[in-house]
Formats: C-alpha cells, structure tokens, sequence
C-alpha cells in the first residue's frame, strides 16, 4: 500500500504501530495509581492558566516566579482550606455521633415531634408503613445517621494510615501543576502535533476540552462551595448544631443537578417550624429559596457560559455515574466525557454535512 508520497507500508510498520500501543498502555497502567493526582493537576493547571498568563506579563516574563506564585495562589486558596475543613468535619461528626450514642440526642423525640405536626391522612399514612413504632423508627433514624457519621469517621482512620500516599499524591499534584503551568504552552503543542487527527479537527477537540474543564470547575465546583459556604453560615447564624456537616451536605447535594440543596435545608426548615420555632424556620425558608437557591440560579449560566451547556439529564445521569465510578474524581470527569462525546458528534456532523457540499 503507497501513502501516497512514495513509501509503501510494510509488516514493520503495523510492527512499530502495535509498539507504541503497547508502550502507550503500559504507560497508562504504571501512573494509574496516581490518575486523581494527575487530574486534579491537570484541571489545576487549566483553571490557574489566565492567572498564571497576567502573573508572566506582571513579572516581565519569568515563568518561574509566575508559575510559582500561581501554584502558591491554589495553595492558599484551595488546598489548605480544604485540609481544614475536612479536619474540622471529622470532629464535628465524632462530636455528633457521641452525643447520639449517649442520648443527647433524642431521635425518638423530635421523630414524636414530626409525627405530632402532621395532618391525620399523613399520620395514617406513617403507620401502614410501619414508622408508627416510636423505637423502630429511632433505630432506622439512627442507623442511617450512625451509618454516615461512622463512614465519615472511617475514611479520616483511613486517611490517617495512608497519609504517606496522600503526601505523595498531594507532592505529585502540585508538582506537575507547576510544570503544566509554566510549560504548558509548549507541551500542548507537542500533544497537538502527536495526535493523529486533522489539524482543524484536533484543535476543535482540544479547545473544546478546555472550554469544558473550566466550565464545569466554576459551574460546578465554585456554586457548590458558594452554596454550601452560605448554607453553613446561614445554619450556623441561627445557631443549629453541626452547621458545618450541613453546610458539607448541602454542596455534596449542589454537585447533583435536579437535586441540590434543597434537600438538605427543606426537612430542617420544617422541622423548625412544626417544633415550634417559627421564626428560625421562616428565616431558614427564606435563606434557602432566596439567597442559596438564587447562587445557583443566577451564578451558574454567568459561569458555565454558553459553549459548555449541556442538556440537565445528561448532566445528572453523567455526574451520577462518574460518582459512583470514580468518586469525588466522577463530578469532573462525567459531565467532560459528555460534553466531549456531543463535541465529537457535532464535530463529525459537520464534517459530513461540508462532504455533501
């Protein structure tokens, strides 16, 4: 077979062709423990990039110093605030799970409270299902709340005995954070020229997987910690326990569309208001429709902008499944692979609407 510029295809090639295959895998299964720290970096590098661009105008060009004050801008940000947080959320829900153990917590008296509250077709309605039994519903109640305050209590013992890894994985992510930052212009380059695609075609993907990685951390990862920040403040401002576990709560349920916080501040503001303390929970109401659904609403679309918009369902069902496939790692990666996978499609109808022409 001639390529058309004189050589002729041999067995060597497909030879050499199955080698960088093999090679390429064998890659990819040696640094696959470090896939999140990999990752992360890479998403670090993406969303730091314009700052780490003005930072390098700033400085009259030098890299260094720009890549490393940006990496030191991610560090102070984000990084270490985490590192808080996570440290003071396993104290507050050992803090928590002790005073369920040792009953200061009365489950079976706010569930009488509950039941008190609600209108007869309501209450009939508990009872066919079995939740009538004051004890029954205590142990169901309190295994679940036990349940996810014991996971929550096993990945800090977790944590702990694989600090190292995490230390190493933490070192790996900053590392290659700076080197995509302050390189990352000319290794783009190298990737474009490597891969086998036409070069239209290539820098289409390329910029579109970009476009998308930004989207996704500041229309994702940004409204989750704005709602889940001022969820916490609100809960903590009206002096209802474990407000950072609730604040925690409500940005895990943020980063799932046509769920989102709601379902964390509704049951509490009813709560309030059936156990007699009205103004807390008209407050709590009003806090959640108006001030963390609206950072949602009116934050969202500014941030994801219009290129990246995928339709909800496949947004929920890729954010669902990358969760449950890959962890906290599935928020970003889903919802990517599905904007990719429309890119692709798109792409290709193009192409073969400009073949008809």
């Amino acid at each position: 077979m001639n390529d058309g510029r004189g050589h002729r295809w041999k067995l060597e090639d497909g030879g050499f062709l199955a080698l960088v295959l093999l090679i390429t895998l064998a890659f990819a299964w040696l640094i696959a423990p470090f896939y999140g720290a990999i990752l992360w970096g890479l998403i670090a590098a993406i969303v730091g990039e314009p700052v780490y661009r003005r930072l390098a105008v700033r400085f009259g060009g030098r890299r260094n110093l720009a890549a490393a004050l940006t990496l030191l801008l991610i560090l102070a940000l984000v990084i270490i605030p985490a590192i808080l947080i996570g440290i003071s959320l396993v104290q507050e829900a050992a803090s928590i799970y002790i005073r369920l153990e040792s009953g200061d917590i009365d489950l079976a008296l706010i569930f009488q409270q509950l039941r008190d509250a609600l209108p007869p077709w309501a209450d009939e309605l508990a009872g066919t299902s079995g939740m009538s039994d004051l004890e029954t519903a205590r142990e169901m109640l309190g295994s679940t709340i036990a349940t996810g305050l014991q996971s929550i209590a096993s990945r800090a013992l977790l944590f702990s005995q694989g600090a190292l890894n995490f230390v190493a994985s933490l070192g790996a992510m900053l590392y290659l954070t700076f080197f995509l930052l302050r390189d990352g212009e000319s290794l783009g380059r190298q990737v474009k020229a490597a891969v086998p695609l036409r070069p239209d075609l290539r820098d289409a993907l390329m910029s579109h997987f970009v476009v998308v990685i930004r989207a996704t951390m500041k229309g994702t990862i940004v409204v989750a910690i704005l709602q889940g920040s001022a969820g916490g403040l609100i809960f903590w401002l009206l002096g209802i326990d474990g407000a950072l576990l609730w604040g925690l709560l409500m940005a895990a349920f943020s980063l799932i569309p046509a769920v989102g916080t709601g379902v964390v501040w509704a049951p509490v503001a009813v709560y309030l208001l059936v156990t007699g303390s009205v103004w807390e929970g008209v407050t709590l109401a009003f806090c959640g429709f108006f001030v963390i659904g609206l950072i949602d609403n009116l934050l969202r679309p500014v941030l994801v902008g219009h290129d990246a918009r995928m339709p909800e369902f496949v947004v929920l069902i890729t954010t669902i499944a990358g969760l449950k496939l890959m962890g906290l790692n599935g928020v970003i990666v889903g919802p990517v692979i599905a904007a990719l996978f429309i890119a692709v499609w798109k792409i290709a109808t193009e192409w073969r609407e400009q073949q008809k022409t």
